[in-house]
């Protein structure tokens, strides 16, 4: 049996008790039940996908593939389910659709295929090149139009700047909290650090976002879970 689920792994469309009923089935090799739960994470997993996947393959690549690819890889795994999703359901099946999304960005990006390889590592961690380009990537994606190619330039490069003056740990919090939307308690798995150290570093890159606001006036359109959360 799974430790007591999280607030989000039971929310929703799912209840405390169906969601035990299903990890019941699940851990008998039930493939229905992992289905349903898949399902039931499909809009963050989603988002995820949307978030991570690499600039140069949007429209080419489309989010439900890499899913699909990803639950195909759940399946093979069930037998796994009890041992290695004993903390977090949604935390097991996200470090499988990480590693099939890096999968993807090799078979697609040809020469780029050896730095693919690096960016995402068993731990579940992408390294921080990876993170940052996400991060600038849709950050500049909701960039009010500047009036000249020159402008433009300027503020993708402020943004860099702000960008590169976070440590790595705290982008990829920021990614976690802000972008993937994960919970306090999830990030703390994803990166293997206790809660309170979760939720501090997300205080201190909410702070540095603060610049990020000052460039991006549009940002302010996310709203940002509770860093108590």
């Amino acid at each position: 049996m799974l430790n007591k689920p999280y607030r989000d792994e039971a929310a929703g469309d799912l209840t405390h008790e169906e969601f035990v009923k299903l990890v019941d089935r699940i851990v008998t090799g039930d493939t229905q039940a992992l289905a349903v739960l898949f399902t039931h994470y499909h809009p963050r997993l989603w988002r995820l996908v949307s978030f991570r996947l690499h600039p140069k393959l949007r429209g080419r690549v489309d989010p439900d593939d890499v899913l699909q690819d990803a639950w195909m890889r759940a399946v093979e795994r069930i037998d796994y389910f009890l041992r290695d999703a004993s903390r977090s359901a949604f935390v097991w099946f996200r470090m499988i659709v990480c590693q099939t999304l890096v999968e993807t960005h090799r078979r697609h990006m040809g020469a780029e295929k050896r730095s693919a390889a690096k960016e995402f590592s068993m731990s579940q961690k992408f390294d921080s090149q990876s993170t940052s380009s996400s991060l600038a990537f849709h950050l500049q994606g909701h960039l009010t139009s500047p009036s000249s190619a020159l402008s433009r330039a300027e503020t993708a490069k402020q943004l860099d700047a702000i960008l590169e003056s976070m440590s790595d740990i705290d982008r990829e919090v920021l990614a976690l909290r802000h972008f993937e939307q994960l919970s306090n308690t999830e990030t703390a798995l994803v990166l293997e650090m206790s809660e309170q150290a979760a939720s501090i570093r997300y205080i201190r890159a909410l702070k540095r976002l603060k610049g990020i606001l000052e460039v991006l006036p549009d940002f302010s359109m996310y709203q940002a879970p509770n860093a108590d959360e």
